[in-house]
Formats: C-alpha cells, structure tokens, sequence
C-alpha cells in the first residue's frame, strides 16, 4: 500500500483489543503502537510502569499537573511523528483524538457486554469473575480518566469513530480483517 494512513484502535477493556489491533496491523502490512511508545516517556521522566499508570488513572488537569501533561505532549508528539513516517495501527492513547483532524485516519472503537468482558478477562487473567469485574471497573475507569483529562471528550462518544464495533461473539480474526475492509474502502487503499 503505498498511501500513508493510520488506524487508531479505541477499546474496552476485555474486547481482547490488543490481539485484534495486532491481527489488524498484519493484515495491512503495517507496525502496531501501544504501550511500546511510553518506553521513551517513561526514560525521559525516570518514571516506572507504575507511575506513569498512576498518572494515568487519576483525572488531572495540566495546569494542576505539568509533569503529566507534558508527558502526554510527549507521547502525543511521539504518536504523530511516527504516523508522519509510515502508516500504523495505534492502540489506545487516544488516537481518536490526536488524528480527529487527519483525512488518512481510520478511528475504531471496540466494545461488548459485560458477560463477554467478564468471561475474556477472567480467562486470560486467570482470576474469578469477581475478580475480573473488579479489574474492568479499574482498567476503564483509568482509560476514561485519561482520555477525557487529555481530550476534554468521552471515549464512549461514537461521533469520535468512523467504526464502533461490538465485538462479543466475534472471532478476533475476523473483526480484524472486517476492519481492514472497511480501512481499504474508506481510505482508498
């Protein structure tokens, strides 16, 4: 493909969103991005895992907090100027937001019930479906925090997605190449 273009993938925790955006990015012949760009954040602060997390998860503003806010600079900076380079999926890190004004962008947000979060979760994490409600509450909680701290908007909001995919039911595979469908058709790719 030689356009240079770019999905974001938006999800819920337990729609095993990491396992389609890397399918997706396969299939399109492109590299993924994730949590991989906050490796160069993480150095330049001397911040953990945990700290950056925690950052995160609280709902800040950047005239309260600037280290958070110019970590998000930082990674929003490092976002675009990989997306300028060569086309890529992005997972997370709301790339809705940070490309909304891109013609080449192709938005996805991924959702399901409660049942099929509940079920993936408890799984793969190996925990009790107590267990598992209690870390989806955490781990959305902690995405929506951030993304409208950073955005001013909510993650949940369809207009922000040119696809809002329930995914329960669906085999990650396909929901991966019913993505890269509708990403040729769109971009013209």
């Amino acid at each position: 493909m030689d356009k240079r273009f770019i999905v974001t993938i938006g999800r819920e925790f337990g729609t095993g969103g990491r396992r389609i955006a890397t399918e997706l990015a396969e299939l399109l012949g492109v590299k993924l991005y994730d949590r991989q760009l906050l490796d160069t954040i993480k150095e330049r602060y001397m911040m953990t895992q945990e700290d950056i997390d925690y950052v995160k998860s609280i709902k800040r503003r950047w005239w309260y907090e600037p280290v958070s806010a110019d970590m998000y600079r930082d990674e929003e900076f490092l976002v675009l100027s990989l997306a300028h380079k060569e086309s890529c999926v992005l997972l997370g890190r709301t790339g809705f937001h940070i490309f909304r004004n891109e013609p080449n962008a192709f938005k996805v947000f991924l959702m399901a019930d409660k049942a099929f979060r509940l079920d993936n979760v408890a799984r793969r994490e190996n925990i009790s479906r107590e267990e598992a409600e209690a870390l989806i509450k955490k781990v959305d909680k902690a995405r929506e925090n951030f993304t409208k701290t950073f955005s001013g908007n909510t993650r949940y909001d369809a207009r922000n997605y040119d696809l809002v995919l329930n995914v329960a039911g669906l085999n990650p595979s396909d929901v991966a190449q019913m993505i890269a469908n509708c990403v040729k058709q769109k971009l013209g790719l």
